[in-house]
């Protein structure tokens, strides 16, 4: 399973979405859209829209969310 997480380095909503990976032992990467242009442009390109954060998991994106979205969301992927 290949996750990336697209985040802004002082958005609260990027932390938590750190912190909830991390308490779950996912592993990803992160990608810091203000520091990577190329990041930002991805990100847009694969939301449609600037905000943060972003996570995309095996090709579905999840945009601008909060933990409690982003738990419903791993519920929906498929188990390995």
């Amino acid at each position: 399973m290949k996750v990336r997480l697209f985040i802004k380095p002082f958005c609260p909503w990027c932390h938590k979405a750190v912190a909830w990976l991390a308490a779950h032992g996912v592993p990803h990467e992160t990608l810091d859209v203000i520091a990577d242009g190329q990041a930002f442009t991805e990100m847009i390109n694969l939301s449609g829209q600037r905000f943060a954060p972003v996570i995309e998991v095996d090709g579905k994106i999840l945009a601008d969310f909060g933990p409690e979205e982003l738990a419903r969301f791993w519920e929906t992927l498929p188990k390995a």
